[in-house]
């Protein structure tokens, strides 16, 4: 009989991705959302409503593993005090929802899997490398990751091996930030951001999937990962490669720190700054990372 996977945020740009990749390695696939779609003979989708606390208990009684992507995106909108709080309830209410399930119904999944980010170690611009070990940041994404894997604890806390996925900029076909950047350069637009020294923990969405599938079926994973390649990639080398990919070197000027600050408000953040991060911990358990030269990720992700 084929093993059941949930996933959460199974309808974003990593959950359909990842759905895929479950379903080639003979998973059953079931997806929580917001806007239920005609199930499949692959998938079943089962509906909730964090914001008022409701869900299909269904869904997750029936399921051997958890994967938990939901919350709202980081980079979409400007950090209002709405939307700070949106980013965060998103994924703490999300998380004591699925808690709550398997807690009263006593359901013991084989694993939890859930999602946060490298931003829980801060907005920072440095030489030293972050480990899973390294003390999380008192700053909004510091905040918000920590109070993210506070809630994955509490499944921890039922006797459920639990893993944590701290992610960074997700490089895929015509999603995630790439779609943002991509027409820029492909118009021979693109430009450095601030001074360029900035750091860009990347990891291509085939190898981060690999990553919740090497969490499903090794039972010694557990705790928490970085999942980003080691290359010390700088905005100036992101910029530089994209740019030759498309065939020209650099010319426009440096975008000023402060242009992106008036224009992204407290947001500017996540394009100024970054940080180095270590993935010894996952390489320890034989992970092998498939893409791990940034221009040939990149073309990949282009079609070059």
């Amino acid at each position: 009989m084929k093993k059941k996977v949930l996933l959460t945020g199974g309808t974003g740009f990593v959950g359909k991705y990842l759905t895929q990749m479950l379903l080639n390695k003979g998973y059953s696939v079931s997806i929580l959302t917001r806007t239920p779609k005609k199930n499949t003979d692959d998938i079943s989708y089962y509906s909730w409503d964090v914001s008022a606390g409701s869900i299909e208990e269904k869904a997750v009684l029936d399921a051997d593993y958890i994967i938990h992507l939901a919350g709202e995106s980081i980079g979409d909108k400007r950090w209002t005090v709405a939307r700070k709080k949106a980013i965060l309830d998103s994924r703490v209410q999300s998380t004591a929802l699925l808690a709550s399930v398997l807690q009263s119904n006593n359901k013991k999944v084989k694993a939890f899997i859930s999602a946060s980010g490298v931003g829980v170690y801060g907005a920072l611009n440095g030489k030293g490398i972050c480990t899973e070990d390294t003390p999380a940041a008192h700053d909004f994404l510091g905040k918000v990751c920590q109070e993210w894997e506070k809630a994955a604890d509490t499944i921890a806390k039922l006797g459920i091996r639990t893993v944590k996925i701290r992610t960074g900029l997700v490089l895929g076909k015509d999603e995630g930030f790439l779609k943002k950047m991509a027409p820029l350069f492909r118009r021979g637009l693109g430009s450095v951001l601030g001074d360029g020294k900035q750091y860009m923990p990347w990891i291509h969405i085939h190898d981060l999937c690999a990553i919740y599938l090497l969490a499903i079926e090794n039972e010694e994973m557990e705790g928490v990962f970085n999942a980003a390649i080691e290359d010390s990639t700088t905005n100036a080398i992101f910029s530089k490669t994209l740019a030759n990919i498309y065939g020209y070197s650099l010319w426009m000027p440096k975008i000023p720190a402060f242009v992106l600050q008036l224009t992204l408000g407290e947001m500017a953040i996540l394009a100024l700054t970054g940080r180095r991060i270590s993935n010894d911990k996952l390489l320890l358990l034989g992970f092998r990372f498939e893409y791990k030269n940034l221009d040939l990720a990149l073309r990949d992700c282009l079609n070059k």
